[in-house]
């Protein structure tokens, strides 16, 4: 290869190098020319235009509506009795949609109350145990080593099963809603607790060397570095409380209660009015879903930081 093919050859080089990275000029080099940063620039520009142009964001509402139709088609095909017809049932067993439809409107004020009942359990659960989980996982981010082992120990609480848990909180706080609050407290307690401590102690150790050499205190640890670097492992573990709370709520109102949508889907079951339990169930999943984008709303809104390094 020719001295003057090679010399334009490292030229070009350069001048990707530098596009890439976003510097003003080349890297280095005498043979290399000096790009102008506008020129730079209109280049980011231009790719800029491109990733954000008309067909890129028409796949990308493709994208986003791909769900939606799923699960119309789902519904569709379940309002055909597609799936009565797959797996051998009668309308009585699996109602179609429509009478789920009907049903919920019939008894829209009842369904109402009693979704109202077990989101005040939901709440109320979610709030302490989240609240008694992270002071767990704070406290024992101040001793690192005999605190990685009591939240290990505090973890088995995810073990119990909710059917053994809810006769048991019954007994010790009656048939009153305390008790389904109970429940749902013990098994979202522990999930705070193991994800927080996860988010307070994987610190990197520049930013500790950093701190230490600042004199700072435990506490100055804890406020400046610890917790905002846990604030994404906090509402990681928020939004799993979230989706359990509903169970908890829900599987302990089987037992012994006398409102909430728990009692009201077993009694139906038991009347083989499937229709109105079914309803129970949609109306569960609709308020699980939008306690869920609450929790996820005031992640944006409160770590933004976070959103915009998970969205790449």
């Amino acid at each position: 290869m020719s001295e003057g093919r090679v010399l334009q050859r490292k030229r070009d080089e350069g001048v990707a190098i530098a596009t890439v990275t976003g510097a003003a000029t080349p890297l280095s080099g005498s043979q290399m020319t000096t790009v102008p940063g506008s020129e730079i620039h209109g280049q980011q520009g231009q790719a800029e235009k491109v990733r954000s142009g008309p067909g890129v964001r028409g796949r990308s509402v493709a994208l986003s509506m791909l769900p939606w139709g799923a699960g119309g088609l789902f519904l569709t095909l379940w309002q055909l009795r597609l799936f009565h017809w797959i797996f051998s049932l009668e309308s009585y067993q699996l109602p179609v949609p429509s009478a789920i439809a009907v049903s919920i409107q019939e008894n829209a004020n009842m369904l109402f109350r009693y979704a109202m009942y077990s989101g005040t359990e939901m709440l109320g659960g979610f709030l302490l145990g989240s609240l008694l989980g992270a002071l767990a996982a704070a406290g024992a981010s101040f001793f690192p080593t005999s605190g990685r082992a009591a939240v290990t120990v505090l973890s088995a609480l995810n073990a119990v099963p909710i059917v053994a848990l809810a006769p048991i909180m019954n007994n010790w706080f009656g048939d009153g809603i305390w008790s389904r609050i109970a429940v749902v407290t013990v098994i979202t307690m522990a999930a705070m607790a193991v994800s927080l401590f996860k988010g307070l102690t994987s610190i990197q150790p520049q930013y500790s060397d950093l701190l230490s050499g600042l004199a700072a205190s435990r506490m100055q640890f804890f406020w400046k570095l610890r917790l905002p670097h846990a604030l994404p492992s906090l509402f990681a573990g928020l939004k799993i409380n979230m989706s359990t709370s509903i169970i908890g709520a829900i599987v302990g109102e089987f037992f012994i209660a006398s409102q909430g949508l728990g009692y009201l889907l077993s009694d139906q079951i038991r009347l083989a009015n499937m229709p109105l339990a079914w309803s129970c169930i949609v109306i569960a999943a609709a308020l699980g879903i939008v306690l869920y984008e609450a929790v996820v709303l005031a992640e944006k809104r409160l770590i933004p930081w976070n959103r915009a390094r998970t969205d790449h």
